[in-house]
């Protein structure tokens, strides 16, 4: 449960809630600063929950290999009404931020959102709070600490570090929001009381002003972040994107030789909007009868993008793959031969910055993005020249792309591309940068 170290003057103290056998995208951020630190002389340990009683949309025992064993980690108790949610809806999982396993949902699960909106606030999970400042006050208490890093979603627990800040202010604090909190494109969904909207919102505004320094993933959330208030100092809002890690891309880059196959890793719902991508790939099945096409998804897929697929006629080349452990994943990625992103339709989506981006990357294959032109996103693989950023309505766009890549195909079936500069977003070098932030540098 904790491996024991001894305290230095370079200890640092992480909350995560999402840590393994936790799985998902939310998860790998922590666990490779967590990774990396000790290599710049820092010393971190972790607090989480513990993992019998912690509510984890899906599970990756895999993930455990990347804790380095000098890592302490202390596992606390929480109370969250998510069994609650189980029994009554008599649903297995547990839902994901986005909404994206809520399909169709009945006037239970409405109830529910409701609930989980309005009297969890900020999220569902603060019960886990007290039992996370208890564990943190003890070593706060007896340790030098130089800096706690709290990691949200959930964004309860960014009020974990605005209670110890107060409580021991000699000690860094350093917010890291891998998300936007009320500006989230899924809060309309938590069908918030104006009541509840006003305490959240000041919830949020209380934490991005108490915080040394904050983090964040694009250079757009840092705009939303600094527009909240006029007493926010914009330098201490740290864009440190999400990355790769070298050392989960040790296998060979093998994209078939008798099949086209477009691999899309992750969980996606009818928000991402590629509709029009699926009809695009359908008119290119049809010029190219003669050519094998694959379209593959790789995790969690909503029950309308199904439907789409199967009103696009192309369900016959199309493969569903459920959740599967990460190194799994990026298998499936060096397997591909064009990897395909989404980026939810919704407002504030220039800002988000997709963690599988950076994988994408690391396996030098030719990516299609259907998102927002001139977002964040699409000035990273632009300057990678790594691929192609579509609008949801450039049909045309994604035909002539298509077309493009197929003819290519037909000449050699591997379309890896040369190697680009991707290096600065490895995990390895943004947790260098990071601990500067620590250190003050």
């Amino acid at each position: 449960m904790a491996n024991q170290q001894n305290p230095s003057s370079g200890n640092v103290l992480f909350f995560s809630y999402y840590w393994p056998p936790s799985g998902g995208a939310g998860v790998q951020r922590c666990l490779k600063f967590v990774k990396h630190l000790p290599e710049f002389n820092l010393t971190p340990t972790v607090i989480t929950v513990d993992d019998k009683k912690g509510a984890y949309p899906v599970l990756d025992y895999s993930l455990a290999a990347d804790v380095p064993a000098s890592v302490r980690v202390i596992r606390t108790n929480t109370s969250e009404p998510f069994e609650y949610y189980k029994k009554l809806t008599g649903k297995k999982e547990i839902p994901y931020g986005g909404f994206a396993n809520q399909n169709n949902q009945n006037l239970i699960q409405k109830i529910f959102n409701f609930i989980r909106g309005n009297l969890f606030i900020p999220d569902a999970r603060v019960g886990w709070n007290r039992y996370a400042v208890s564990a943190g006050r003890k070593l706060l208490q007896t340790e030098p600490i130089k800096a706690i890093i709290t990691t949200s979603p959930p964004h309860s627990s960014q009020l974990i570090g605005l209670k110890l800040k107060k409580e021991f202010p000699h000690v860094k604090w350093i917010a890291d929001m891998r998300d936007p909190w009320t500006d989230i494109y899924y809060y309309k969904e938590l069908n918030h009381t104006t009541l509840a909207k006003q305490i959240d919102a000041r919830y949020e505004k209380a934490v991005i002003e108490g915080a040394d320094a904050i983090l964040v993933t694009s250079a757009d959330t840092k705009r939303l972040l600094a527009a909240k208030s006029a007493q926010i100092d914009s330098t201490k809002i740290k864009v440190l994107p999400n990355g790769y890690d070298e050392e989960d891309f040790t296998f060979p880059s093998e994209p078939p030789k008798d099949k086209l196959c477009i691999t899309y890793t992750g969980t996606i719902s009818e928000t991402y909007n590629i509709e029009l991508f699926l009809k695009a790939l359908a008119e290119v099945t049809r010029r190219y009868p003669e050519v094998p096409f694959r379209l593959r998804f790789v995790g969690k897929i909503s029950e309308m993008v199904l439907r789409q697929v199967e009103q696009a006629g192309i369900t016959s080349i199309s493969e569903i793959i459920p959740f599967v452990p990460h190194h799994e994943s990026i298998r499936y990625l060096l397997s591909a031969t064009v990897l395909l992103m989404g980026i939810p339709d919704v407002v504030n989506n220039f800002c988000i910055l997709p963690g599988k981006l950076f994988e994408y990357l690391a396996s030098n294959k030719p990516i299609i993005c259907i998102g927002p032109i001139n977002s964040d996103a699409d000035r990273i693989i632009d300057e990678c020249g790594a691929g192609r950023v579509f609008h949801y309505a450039a049909f045309d766009q994604m035909v002539d792309y298509l077309d493009q890549l197929t003819r290519s195909w037909k000449i050699n079936p591997n379309l890896d591309l040369p190697i680009v500069d991707y290096h600065r977003y490895s995990r390895r070098a943004l947790t260098g940068q990071l601990a500067e932030i620590i250190q003050g540098k």
